[in-house]
């Protein structure tokens, strides 16, 4: 679980929940009418953009801004640099009783055993990549329509309210209120494209650059383990991907000194 997104979601709604209790009544922020223009013309709009299976699917990749990354890309280099290791000293058909956690990584070790040519390979996970890109991309720009058309419909719903508070004139007393629930639908489109959905879209497509980057990571070390590369090498052209401050290879060479 990721506790940032968390943590970003609770506060910001305690946030608000305490400024409006502190302000006024909880009571009069609740009008089911203007939440349903919002949430309901938001979803239809998403239908009518989106296919269905689009839609689940992306609510699907959504559940990675909740969690925690499986593998970083230092831990994944440790383990391909080990794999190097073994495949230099006892040969490559040694790797195919490994226990690889990382799906992909355990793909392109199945290439390596069965000897597949690295070309090959590069062109095979090149494409697993560049689809877990598409994916996430698809995931992420749906998200970012749910915070465009939040607020759209919101002005939508208070257009609403205004005409209807226009009808009401000739009684001064009920426009103040009728005003209030016609700004509600702005509010309502207001927190919910800045506190949930435009967030998360960023946070997908974080996320997807960081999976990429250890995709792509794993493409090159096993790459690199079918040439028979040293491991030391392996690592240090690996690390390459990494800020210099987390590089093994470089703070070693630098106690050396």
């Amino acid at each position: 679980m990721d506790i940032a997104t968390i943590i970003g979601l609770v506060s910001g709604f305690t946030l608000i929940f305490f400024a409006i209790v502190l302000g006024g009544k909880l009571i009069i922020f609740v009008n089911i009418p203007s939440l349903l223009v919002v949430v309901g013309g938001m979803l239809a709009a998403i239908f009518v953009m989106s296919p269905l299976s689009t839609v689940i699917a992306s609510v699907k990749i959504a559940l990675n801004a909740f969690r925690t990354k499986a593998l970083a890309a230092p831990e994944i280099i440790a383990i391909i640099t080990d794999l190097t290791l073994k495949a230099r000293k006892n040969g490559t058909l040694s790797l195919e009783n490994e226990v690889i956690e990382n799906s992909f990584l355990a793909k392109g070790i199945r290439y390596v055993v069965d000897g597949v040519d690295p070309s090959v390979i590069e062109t095979l996970m090149g494409i697993d990549i560049a689809y877990m890109k598409l994916r996430h991309k698809t995931g992420s720009k749906l998200f970012k329509a749910f915070g465009a058309y939040a607020p759209a419909f919101g002005m939508i719903g208070t257009l609403i309210g205004l005409v209807q508070m226009l009808q009401t004139l000739d009684d001064p007393s009920s426009i103040g209120p009728a005003m209030a629930v016609a700004l509600l639908t702005t509010f309502y489109g207001a927190i919910l494209a800045n506190l949930i959905f435009n967030p998360l879209a960023e946070k997908l497509a974080i996320r997807s650059d960081e999976e990429s980057l250890v995709m792509q990571i794993i493409m090159e070390g096993v790459i690199s383990i079918v040439a028979g590369d040293n491991p030391k090498i392996v690592q240090e052209k690996l690390e390459t991907y990494l800020p210099p401050k987390v590089r093994k290879v470089e703070q070693e060479l630098e106690k050396g000194q």
